[in-house]
């Protein structure tokens, strides 16, 4: 078996209203991630989804110590710069792996996750990052669990678009002319990691 992670975040404040764009001034409203055990094809075994307050993160840090790979979209420009000031300093160094770079790499430029799952999957997100800062800003009871149902929806949608590549090895877009395309990707592991999960698997 090998163990993965994917997770996303929110934030408490928009890019605007943080000094030169920085994204650690964002801070963090909650962070949610789905943990799951895939076989050497990477075929999902089982899996858990989490969420955490900011006032929880201690309890978070602890769920990818033994992940070989924490899986998410555009995050390593956006949701580890904004978890780093809160983050322990091994975290940087965990196995990150960022959707977006397979499309930067592919195509040159980015795409959303909005629209590489409404192509690719048939389906879109369910709610927008504007709104789930103002969720977070009126501490209403009610729109917490928005945010809280928001992020854990961004999570399965990457999980689900992530399998999508791992199993189709491409994935779809729309281009501006609306054109459909696709690019391809690769998602598997190194094979040494491939290999350590089938040794394991004896005993």
């Amino acid at each position: 078996m090998i163990d993965e992670a994917i997770f996303d975040i929110e934030t408490k404040k928009l890019f605007s209203e943080v000094e030169n764009g920085d994204p650690a001034l964002l801070g963090v409203s909650i962070v949610s991630v789905y943990l799951r055990s895939v076989d050497e094809s990477q075929r999902e075994i089982s899996g858990m989804m989490k969420s955490f307050w900011e006032y929880e993160l201690a309890d978070f840090w602890p769920t990818l110590g033994h992940v070989k790979r924490v899986i998410g979209f555009n995050s390593l420009k956006f949701d580890v710069p904004v978890l780093k000031p809160l983050a322990p300093p091994t975290f940087v160094r965990l196995p990150h792996f960022d959707i977006m770079n397979s499309v930067r790499e592919a195509l040159g430029h980015n795409l959303s996750l909005a629209v590489l799952a409404q192509e690719s999957l048939g389906t879109g997100k369910v709610d927008t990052g504007l709104n789930a800062v103002e969720y977070w800003k009126s501490q209403d009871p009610e729109q917490l669990a928005k945010l809280k149902f928001y992020c854990e929806a961004d999570v399965l949608l990457t999980r689900d678009l992530y399998d999508y590549g791992v199993r189709n090895k491409h994935l779809k877009y729309v281009d501006k002319w609306n054109n459909h395309k696709s690019f391809p990707v690769d998602f598997s592991y190194p094979q040494e990691i491939v290999d350590a999960s089938r040794q394991m698997g004896m005993f």
